[in-house]
Formats: structure tokens, sequence, C-alpha cells
């Protein structure tokens, strides 16, 4: 049986006996998977070599030609940010990967294109942003956690706001927002990259133009480090019983569900095998139409 190496490098790490325990590195994607789908995050993060995954989505496409597009917004003089220079901006971005056919992939380009038009000239943006793609990172006792936030808006005092972009089918609300592990996440470890106070989020849904937006309490985020923090010791303790020689299967159990139809590793899960498969391009076959079942999305 193939074997899970120790940690993302392939080396384990030695710890000195009293030392104390070493910090789990933790990213929101390694944090989601793992509280997904325990195999899912071993095949991802753990086999080496890993097992390869299916197929490019047509949807993560689609979110990163939007993403492209938005931080090379940025990039341009200020006099030129006008909606006339969206189309450009897209082209350059545009990633081709995993839609059915050319067809498909031009009709999901004009309404793409829509998308963004529409945004950068009806959404408030700031015009210097704190951060465009930030990287961000915080630690604690048990986790150095990193990640990368869309956007850093600054607000009126020393106050700043976490945009993150949203391109899928489900339009978010202000709960889903205050209940986003991530944004609290990013939220928490802005405030200590920039010294400054981070309480507001922001999930902006391109495909409507609506911005669903919270105020987090300093209770909240504490909540969802905390919760971070378990997980990340979960991780922590499944790792060490499989060098302890641990079965990787009982160690990783799998979480079979809806999402398994979405998995990049369905074809090696036994469980994954036995749910019916989405095809790549399923979910960008037909605009918004309201609330379908969610798909992971980059962002």
């Amino acid at each position: 049986m193939r074997r899970a190496a120790t940690n993302h490098t392939g080396e384990q790490q030695p710890q000195l006996p009293g030392m104390p325990a070493q910090l789990v590195v933790a990213t929101p994607s390694k944090l989601g998977a793992y509280e997904d789908c325990p195999r899912r995050f071993r095949y991802a993060y753990l086999d080496r070599p890993a097992p390869p995954k299916g197929p490019p989505w047509a949807h993560n496409s689609l979110g990163a030609s939007l993403h492209n597009a938005l931080r090379n917004w940025y990039e341009l003089p200020v006099s030129q940010r006008r909606a006339e220079a969206a189309p450009t901006l897209l082209k350059a971005g545009w990633v081709r990967d995993g839609y059915r056919d050319v067809e498909q992939e031009r009709a999901v380009w004009r309404r793409a294109l829509g998308w963004l038009e529409s945004y950068v000239d009806t959404v408030a943006m700031p015009e210097e942003p704190l951060g465009v793609e930030r990287g961000v990172a915080a630690r604690t006792s048990v986790m150095a956690f990193s990640g990368r936030a869309d956007r850093i808006d600054p607000l009126a005092g020393d106050g700043l706001a976490i945009v993150d972009y949203k391109t899928g089918r489900w339009q978010p609300t202000a709960d889903d927002a205050r209940a986003s592990a991530a944004l609290a996440l990013y939220a928490f470890a802005a405030a200590r990259v920039f010294r400054r106070t981070s309480r507001r989020v922001e999930l902006h849904h391109l495909p409507t133009g609506t911005v669903a937006a919270a105020e987090l309490s300093e209770e909240s985020i504490a909540r969802q480090v905390r919760r971070a923090e378990a997980t990340a010791t979960d991780i922590r303790a499944a790792e060490q019983e499989l060098r302890g020689g641990g079965d990787p299967d009982t160690v990783f159990p799998i979480s079979p569900g809806p999402r398994c139809g979405w998995c990049d590793f369905r074809s090696h899960c036994p469980a994954g095998r036995d749910l019916p498969a989405k095809e790549p391009w399923s979910a960008v076959a037909a605009p918004v139409t309201g609330p379908v079942e969610e798909v992971d999305q980059i962002g």
C-alpha cells in the first residue's frame, strides 16, 4: 500500500523531547479540505507521488479569469480604469481549460465580460486598495496561518475591509459573509499585518453585482480562529498517527456526499466512484437563475 508522506515536503520534522508541538501550516484551502473530507486532504497534501487529478473545471477557469482581470485593473493608471478596459483585461487573463467546446467558451466569455463591465462601472472600488491578492499571515500557539486576500480596502479611521470575489451561481448573503471561516481568518491575519482594525468582510458576487457585507465582532473572529486551531490539531494528530504506522485509509477516512462529484480525486476514491460524476463544464452550462448546488470556487 502506498504510504503518505509525513508533511507537504515529504520530510519528517524532528522534535526534541519537551519542546512545544510544531505549528501546523494552515491555509483556508487546507483547513477546508480536511473538514470536507480527510481522504481528499491526504490525496492533495500528503501522498507522494500525489494521485493524478481529473480534468480541469470550467468554473475554476472562469473564476481565475475574472480574478486575473480585477487584479490587472489596479495595474492600470487611474485615468484608464474605465469599463471600456474590461474586454482587454478579461482577454489578457482568460483561462481556457475545462469548457465543453469553443462555442460554450465563447458564450461564457461574453457572460463574464458583462459581469466585469457592470461590476467596475457600478460597484464602489477604492482608487488605491491596501492590497490586491495580498498575502497575510499570523501565528497562534497551534498554527501558522497564511492566505491571500482578493482585496483589502481601507476604511475611515484605521479600519480595513476584506473583499472576496465570488463567481459561482449561488448569490451570497450577509449571513454567508458573517459565517465565512476564510474571511474571518483573513481579517484576523490582516489586523496583525497592517496593525489596523479588521472587522468588515465583504463577498462581491460578480454575476449579480451584489455585495454581501458583515461586521464581525472580536468574539466571532476568535471563534473562527479556535475552530481553525481545532482542525489544525486534528490534522497534526492524524499525521502523527500516520507516522506511527497507522493505516492511511483509516487515519484519513472518506466523507462521501454531494461534493464527491466535483472532487479532483474522484477516480481514485472508492466512495467517490460510486457517486455520479459532474462534467467539467456543468457548473457554467447556464447563467444564474437562483440558488443551486454550491460548487467550490477560486477565491
